[in-house]
């Protein structure tokens, strides 16, 4: 079996964040869907198209995007009319230019959280590409958008499939090839740059920036995986806040749930242009223990008919 050079050297950060696991029949369902979304020609050209666009528009280019205004409401309707939604501090939802930060639970919350932030200034969702994109209605209503930011990485189930292929799982080298051929790392220099310039030109234009530092679905209510860097880099070298959300009750949808979406206070850090690991790690920390502070310690699912749940918790994946 043969891998190219980039997938036999995975980085180290990729490498140290695989955890040692018996690998499952669920762990190599997602890694096989993973590379049916990367080998679909749809979703690639519309990750493409979303990249180009991207960095046209950090390079001074215009942007046809619909207001966020419009997409705000479209959102708030189809949010509203399948769950009720409860808002908690929305004294604290920024008004101006904010790195927005979320715990991860369905791949509804980057709706439910755009949903409930204003429109202006207009938010920018950085997100796992191949999630985003392999739906048509997503596809459909992200080009539509805009303001969409894919990030291509490997899952760390397609990094738990390769290294088990590395260490003589005969039956998953088919799997690992198709994973090598097929799915980018998104570590390399090139890629890493260009996601820099596009962030740096969001809060140049007055814009801000959502994501979910977990880099990963969580499974329990109220617990919250370790964070990546990312958020606090950018909030580090752009100067701006870090606000963080809990979003509570999205783990298991079914229809007229209380979802709750609760604003924690700002985060304010020095601006650094070339900030130090040191920086970095108490930043991390920091921002970690007021993301877990605003969740949940005694979550319980609601009792009673869970309409449309099995519906609802695949729609938005």
């Amino acid at each position: 079996m043969t891998y190219t050079l980039q997938h036999q050297t995975l980085s180290h950060s990729i490498a140290k964040s695989v955890i040692v696991q018996k690998l499952t029949s669920a762990t190599i369902k997602r890694a096989q869907q993973g590379v049916a979304y990367a080998r679909d020609s749809k979703t690639q050209e519309t990750i493409q198209k979303a990249l180009f666009n991207a960095e046209q528009v950090a390079e001074g280019g215009a942007e046809n995007k619909i207001s966020g205004q419009v997409r705000r409401c479209f959102l708030r309707m189809v949010i509203h009319t399948l769950f009720r939604v409860k808002i908690e501090f929305p004294e604290r939802i920024p008004t101006t230019p904010s790195v927005v930060v979320a715990n991860h639970l369905n791949h509804i919350d980057p709706f439910l959280l755009l949903s409930q932030l204003p429109a202006n200034p207009f938010y920018n969702v950085m997100g796992d590409a191949r999630t985003m994109y392999h739906t048509a209605w997503k596809r459909q209503f992200l080009r539509f958008a805009k303001g969409v930011i894919p990030l291509e990485r490997m899952w760390k189930e397609e990094v738990a499939v390769v290294e088990a292929a590395k260490a003589g799982r005969e039956d998953l080298a088919d799997l690992a090839a198709a994973i090598a051929e097929y799915v980018p790392t998104g570590n390399t220099i090139e890629a890493m740059r260009r996601l820099d310039r596009i962030v740096k030109a969001i809060f140049a234009r007055g814009e801000g920036l959502m994501l979910f530092p977990e880099g990963k679905l969580g499974k329990v209510e109220g617990q919250l995986l370790p964070l990546k860097r990312g958020a606090i880099l950018y909030a580090l070298r752009s100067g701006v806040p870090i606000v963080p959300v809990a979003l509570i009750g999205t783990h298991n949808l079914f229809f007229r749930k209380e979802l709750i979406v609760r604003f924690g206070e700002p985060i304010y850090f020095p601006q650094s242009t070339r900030p130090k690991q040191q920086e970095i790690q108490a930043a991390t920390e920091q921002l970690q223990a007021a993301m877990q502070a605003l969740l949940p310690t005694d979550y319980q699912e609601p009792k009673g008919m869970n309409w449309g749940r099995k519906f609802l918790n695949n729609v938005f994946c």
